[in-house]
């Protein structure tokens, strides 16, 4: 009985634990699929940062200078100078 008890306790562990690295919390597929999002994430996040970073160069150039400022407002809004004709050529 004694001879018997101890491989079935180290067996059942071994089952216990395979079930748990397959099938649980951390098992290989569900690191699997972190490790994806994670990788989507980063992404993400690159592309957010790329984004900000531009926002930031034309916060930045808007402070700085007037010229920005005048160049925005000449092709976004359509404003001309003083004494300046606007000639708009189309199709």
């Amino acid at each position: 009985m004694g001879s018997r008890l101890v491989p079935a306790i180290l067996i059942t562990l071994l089952v216990v634990l395979h079930a748990q690295l397959w099938f649980g919390r951390g098992s290989v597929p569900n690191v699997a699929r972190m490790a994806g999002e994670l990788e989507a994430q980063k992404q993400k996040n690159a592309q957010a940062q790329l984004a900000n970073d531009r926002l930031a160069a034309e916060v930045r150039d808007l402070k700085e200078g007037l010229e920005m400022v005048e160049e925005k407002a000449r092709l976004e809004l359509g404003m001309v100078k003083p004494n300046e004709i606007y000639v708009h050529i189309g199709k």
